[in-house]
């Protein structure tokens, strides 16, 4: 079968491997289908993973795909069922995950591509209670995006900021896969959405997805704006997932006693904090990293109903390192996605 193995720091090569044995108890053998690009795999490719990994490593941390094969005491899925993928390797067995809060499990094994074999491979076998069906009617393409890109929002604004209908939320990066599908899922439910862009192009884009106000970051300082939107009184949310360059200008648009959400920090990972403006305006500021096995099942559910994700570009395999580079040159609107 193929793999695409990342062999050296920037180095790919799309290689030819064994097939995995027959799932074993417990398995479940998936046919992958696509693959959907995310930053972890830009740092991935880079050499910025945070804990020892070994090369070579196969690529793709977020992956949709088909059941080819079900091992013994498996009942829950058949051969030829739809299915993604959760891109952790959790231990199931500590109270996060009994408790469903499997990105806070205690003894993950990596993530995978990124600290272990990842996606991004003809056939992959893991543990049953790692897969999660997907809906009829949703695409697989569609449905690659779900684990992270979906899910990492459906956990931020709604386990984590607790984003209620008719409040108003900023969405930092409104052109990113997490970035439009915040506003996809805002306006779901009635709220008003402030969202920034890097150009004029994107920002039509913006509006088609029905923000209701798009910054071009690039010629307005966004502070200022949405102040000025919010009559001085500030967003109820803030969805931050850029770092360093926006995160004190983020708190600076809350209204008191508002809630911002973190999930990144590809601009830098280091700021300073006014602990006065804080307290005295009595900011809740959350982090948020991945999602849960019941947040990718809301997702799929949510693509079911109709609110399917923005995909920028399709490439195949073989393509992977441009879709790397579109991703990372920040010139996408939606998600990159890998076909097979």
């Amino acid at each position: 079968m193929r793999a695409l193995t990342l062999v050296g720091d920037r180095q790919l090569a799309l290689i030819d491997t064994a097939p995995p044995p027959p799932p074993g108890p417990g398995e479940v053998q998936v046919q992958v289908a696509a693959v959907a690009l995310n930053y972890l795999d830009v740092w991935g490719f880079r050499g910025m993973a945070f804990a020892k990994r070994k090369l070579p490593l196969v690529v793709g941390v977020e992956a949709s795909g088909t059941i080819a094969a079900i091992g013994e005491g498996v009942a829950a899925f058949t051969p030829g069922q739809p299915v993604v993928m959760y891109g952790a390797l959790t231990c199931g067995t500590c109270r996060a995950c009994r408790e469903g809060r499997d990105n806070l499990c205690e003894n993950v094994g990596g993530i995978m591509g990124f600290h272990v074999d990842g996606f991004a491979r003809d056939l992959i076998n893991l543990p049953a209670r790692l897969v999660i069906p997907v809906p009829a009617g949703v695409a697989l393409r569609d449905a690659a995006c779900a684990p992270i890109g979906f899910a990492t929002v459906q956990h931020m604004l709604f386990d984590n900021a607790k984003l209620e209908p008719g409040e108003t939320v900023l969405v930092h990066a409104g052109g990113s896969g997490i970035g439009t599908a915040a506003i996809l899922m805002a306006k779901q439910i009635g709220c008003t959405v402030i969202t920034t862009v890097g150009d004029d192009a994107k920002a039509e884009k913006a509006k088609a997805l029905r923000a209701d106000h798009v910054i071009n970051y690039r010629t307005d300082r966004f502070e200022g704006v949405t102040r000025k939107l919010t009559q001085k009184k500030g967003v109820d949310v803030v969805f931050e997932h850029v770092g360093a360059e926006t995160f004190n200008g983020s708190l600076l648009c809350l209204k008191r006693g508002g809630r911002l959400v973190t999930c990144g920090a590809t601009s830098g990972p280091t700021t300073t904090l006014n602990l006065m403006q804080l307290f005295q305006q009595q900011y809740r500021i959350i982090g948020s990293f991945g999602a849960t096995m019941k947040n990718i099942a809301q997702s799929l559910d949510k693509m079911a109903a109709g609110l399917t994700p923005v995909v920028d570009t399709a490439v195949p395999l073989a393509e992977f390192e441009r879709g790397l580079d579109r991703l990372a040159g920040r010139q996408v609107f939606g998600k990159v996605v890998v076909t097979f």
